[in-house]
């Protein structure tokens, strides 16, 4: 390899050091964003100019080469991270047949080209076909950022770049294997195989339990944060014990813990956030740092490395065309698998390294591989770019096609979040996050509300406020802040829904002082006889992450309410950022109508319906329920549609049956977007509402109850 003549970095400092990597990380985006050149290419240049065969400022020390190593880790976890295990499965096929594509392919054109044009040795052939076939997803941080991060040409690509790197990694062991021994040996390669099936089923077996129960005992995001990373250097660790490349133990780890954090979390906000603030950008630095420039003026160079460059972007071409003509995909969507597949550095570094050590390429070829990590490293985000930007456009344009009407689809949504204290402000916003709609606006207002004016109710409700800010803060969502004085909660809750116009309120489900009290309190009842928006009523034991299923009861001619379809959006929602299994216990009417929201809106979620036909049938359910499960309750109002009389029992057998199970009780919309003149104020300011006399028909029902005694021993049936 042709190298500069060695000397002193002109920077040694390791604090100078770290703040020229800031510098560059901070002024990459904001250069490179007015030429519209993603900054991934700006590190890459970066890191060859400061480097050792640049101007030398920084040289390639310790540092560099530990956060770099992290840094790929890093890249390829949030890959594992940020799939959609749903979708993943349905394009596993389609997957599969892309990677074998572009592992055969590239391996034979390179052989063959390597033999017939570059005249080197069948073994050396071998060799530098694995380099071909195996890629990195460097351009993928700029499709994540884009949004198609979940589209099939992404998954089809992560597949592929699965099977094409263990593929490598395998011809590359039986190379090795050959010129340490004289001649291939099988049982090494069945023995890899075999190490590679016990680290998969260990991972598989220990990791979803142990993060359950940790998840389940401490709730502090840092600590969850470092335990996350733990499990993935742990899994990386073991993939290089059993010779396996760590990168792949990172990718599986990704995978395994993906649905323990959701897209929309504080937890998926903090592991992006260091990310691709400091860990990702060093490895891309680190990468131009290790490239010589001065292959350009080698004549001999130049030509091997036209040659091989040609090879290995036709090599990955033609599998994306053809994995495209198979799959039925877009243009676009051949373009990003492309993109995402032709950049070589891992194994590729990998394969320079060992070729050089055993003296299978001589300068030329090492110098003109060298030159296709330059140019694969820098043509990968532009073109990616590019691609994935034509593709979301036929995403968005494919999605407004389907699903409901354009008004509901541009509607405002605004959730009001009641946080009564700090213990349960950030459990209930996790939940209102988890739960937003991803269309139209969406606005988010924490309110508290306070009867009394001394300084200990004003300290409680700041202290409160600030712990919702933070928390949605650390997902990355934007909320506003209420404290409000009033006359009691439901007056100020009213008003606030009013004034803001919100269109659903989460609040925590109301705790008994003492034995006489109701199960949802006074408090709750009134604010549901006095509002037609959808109210969600939560109470969970463990983190929303920790969740394994939701199981929802809905009552008979749920479907004919107003706010049927909200409810099934806001369920599908939630399941589909904790990524795990919902089961619709309703009646055989509604599941249709349920699966129509589902499919209308294309959620892709893991459903699952049970029959049932009279109400108090989700008794028999508590059996069923599970301490890791959550159980969503829709009720109803009284005169609505869907409302029975004999559900006023329901919150008795809520307390009898469901004491320690996580709870969710929703109360669907039920008039519309206005709510009838007769269950509004005319001067809520002036009125006790907690002391409003029952309606006439509400007594007369009562006092035959009372009289009934055949009713008012009724059991629910088992």
């Amino acid at each position: 390899m042709i190298l500069l003549e060695r000397t002193a970095p002109l920077v040694s400092d390791p604090v100078a050091i770290f703040f020229i990597v800031m510098v560059i990380i901070l002024s990459a985006p904001l250069l490179l964003n007015r030429l519209k050149i993603p900054h991934v290419v700006g590190m890459v240049v970066a890191g060859v100019a400061i480097g050792p065969y640049g101007f030398h400022v920084l040289d390639m020390d310790s540092s560099f080469e530990i956060f770099g190593k992290v840094g790929l880790l890093y890249l390829m976890f949030l890959a594992g991270l940020e799939i959609d295990m749903y979708h993943l499965r349905l394009n596993l096929k389609r997957g599969l047949v892309f990677g074998l594509l572009t592992l055969l392919v590239p391996m034979l054109l390179g052989v063959v080209t390597s033999i017939w044009i570059l005249h080197l040795d069948q073994l050396t052939a071998f060799l530098l076909g694995t380099m071909y076939a195996s890629h990195t997803l460097i351009a993928y941080p700029v499709a994540s950022r884009l949004g198609v991060s979940r589209s099939p040409a992404v998954l089809i690509s992560i597949v592929g770049t699965i099977i094409a790197v263990v593929g490598s990694l395998l011809v590359l062991a039986g190379v090795v294997n050959v010129k340490d021994e004289g001649q291939f040996q099988v049982l090494a390669i069945v023995k890899l195989l075999g190490l590679l099936t016990v680290y998969c089923v260990i991972i598989l077996m220990t990791y979803p339990a142990l993060t359950r129960y940790f998840f389940k005992k401490v709730n502090d995001r840092v600590t969850q944060y470092v335990f996350i990373m733990s499990l993935v250097f742990l899994a990386a660790i073991g993939a290089q014990l059993i010779n396996i490349e760590p990168v792949l133990g990172a990718f599986f780890a990704g995978l395994v813990l993906n649905r323990f954090v959701p897209m929309g979390s504080s937890l998926m906000s903090s592991i992006e956030f260091v990310g691709n603030a400091l860990f990702i950008p060093y490895f891309l630095i680190g990468v131009g740092m290790m490239i010589n420039l001065k292959v350009v003026f080698n004549a001999n160079a130049l030509a091997v490395a036209a040659i091989m460059l040609t090879v290995a972007l036709a090599s990955k071409w033609i599998p994306a065309y053809i994995a495209q003509k198979v799959a039925r995909l877009s243009t676009p969507s051949r373009s990003v698998i492309f993109g995402l597949t032709m950049a070589h550095t891992a194994v590729a570094l990998a394969v320079v390294q060992l070729g050089y050590k055993y003296q299978m390429f001589d300068e030329t070829v090492l110098n003109a591989t060298i030159l296709v990590i330059l140019i694969t490293c820098a043509l990968a985000p532009i073109f990616t770019s590019r691609a994935a930007s034509r593709l979301k456009i036929e995403m968005m344009e494919s999605d407004d096609g389907a699903g409901d009407n354009m008004l509901m689809r541009q509607r405002n949504n605004n959730t009001l979040v009641s946080v009564a204290n700090p213990m349960v402000a950030p459990q209930l916003m996790e939940l209102a996050v988890l739960m937003r709609s991803e269309r139209g606006t969406h606005q988010f207002y924490a309110l508290h509300v306070r009867s009394e004016n001394s300084p200990k109710a004003k300290a409680l409700s700041r202290e409160t406020l600030v712990t919702a800010a933070k928390a949605a803060a650390a997902a990355n969502v934007k909320v506003e802040t209420l404290d409000r004085f009033d006359i009691n909660i439901v007056t100020g809750l009213l008003n606030t829904i009013n004034e803001r116009d919100i269109s659903e309120v989460i609040m925590g489900m109301h705790v008994r002082t003492t034995v006489i009290d109701s199960f949802f309190g006074s408090n709750i009842g009134q604010l549901l006889k006095s509002t037609g928006k959808m109210v969600v009523i939560s109470r969970l034991y463990i983190p929303c992450n920790a969740l394994s299923r939701i199981m929802v009861w809905c009552p008979s001619k749920a479907q004919y309410e107003t706010g049927f379809s909200r409810w099934v959006r806001a369920i599908a929602r939630l399941t589909r950022q904790l990524g795990c299994r919902v089961v619709f216990c309703c009646s055989a009417e509604a599941q249709p109508l349920i699966r129509g929201v589902l499919y209308q809106d294309n959620f892709g979620i893991r459903c699952e319906f049970r029959t049932v036909e009279q109400w108090d049938d989700f008794i028999l359910l508590s059996t069923h329920v599970q301490p890791d499960d959550l159980f969503a309750v829709v009720s109803a109002r009284p005169n609505s549609v869907s409302y029975d009389d004999s559900m006023t029992e329901m919150p008795g057998f809520l307390q009898k049956y469901f004491s320690n199970h996580n709870l969710l009780v929703i109360y669907p919309e039920q008039f519309g977007e206005e709510s009838p003149s007769t269950l509004s104020f005319a001067d809520p300011m002036a009125a006790d509402i907690e002391n409003t006399p029952s309606p006439l028909w509400l007594k007369v029902r009562a006092a035959i109850r009372a009289i009934n005694p055949l009713r008012r021993s009724r059991k629910p049936r088992r």
